[in-house]
């Protein structure tokens, strides 16, 4: 690619880990931009005018571009890759776990770490307290459906690595900060420890 990269991120973000993720598999520099969102620096008039309407990241920046939204980042970087299968069918899995990984995964694993681990559970609103237990029940079944997948194969679409294992990554390897626990998942667990192992795998920042 002969356009700069840039990433606006909040390193904490497993959304934005996605998307470097995705860079350092395809061994694709990034230059990082950062913003605390607890601090609300994406909710700058700035911030709003330059980079995102909408007040969120990660922001893919492609040259003078800016491209929202983290799976359709990574799929920007992954096009054209062996990250994206080449058959039929087992791309259009891999777009299955992506969607699975937004409806299903990020808004109750995802959700409850930033609630539990940055917010505090005395800082929640009551109608947050209350969505505790459905949002770990969600998540609990998230998991299982990932797990029982995952028996007799090693990734989640096709015979390779893909996008759906990096997306789905992102936010597994962080659930138990959000009260999961992963030793209930071993296909899960050796999932993880395979994704780990992967050339050029770069870890999450520190939170």
């Amino acid at each position: 690619m002969s356009e700069e990269l840039v990433l606006h991120e909040d390193p904490r973000s497993g959304n934005c880990y996605k998307i470097r993720l995705t860079a350092a598999l395809l061994g694709q520099p990034l230059r990082r931009v950062g913003y605390d969102i607890l601090r609300g620096e994406t909710r700058t008039s700035e911030f709003l005018a330059r980079v995102n309407g909408n007040g969120r990241i990660p922001v893919l920046q492609i040259g003078a571009r800016f491209l929202p939204e983290s799976n359709a980042a990574c799929w920007y970087l992954a096009d054209g890759s062996p990250l994206i299968p080449a058959d039929r069918f087992d791309r259009a899995d891999m777009l299955r776990w992506m969607f699975f990984e937004q409806y299903n995964h990020e808004p109750n694993i995802a959700t409850l770490r930033f609630w539990l681990l940055y917010l505090g559970e005395s800082n929640l609103t009551a109608n947050q307290r209350e969505q505790i237990a459905m949002k770990r029940a969600a998540g609990e079944e998230a998991l299982r459906v990932m797990d029982e997948h995952l028996v007799g194969r090693e990734w989640f679409a096709g015979h390779a690595v893909s996008l759906a294992d990096i997306i789905l990554f992102a936010y597994t390897h962080l659930a138990e900060a959000g009260g999961f626990r992963l030793g209930d998942y071993g296909q899960v667990c050796r999932w993880l420890r395979r994704m780990a192992a992967l050339p050029r795998f770069e870890a999450m920042d520190e939170a």
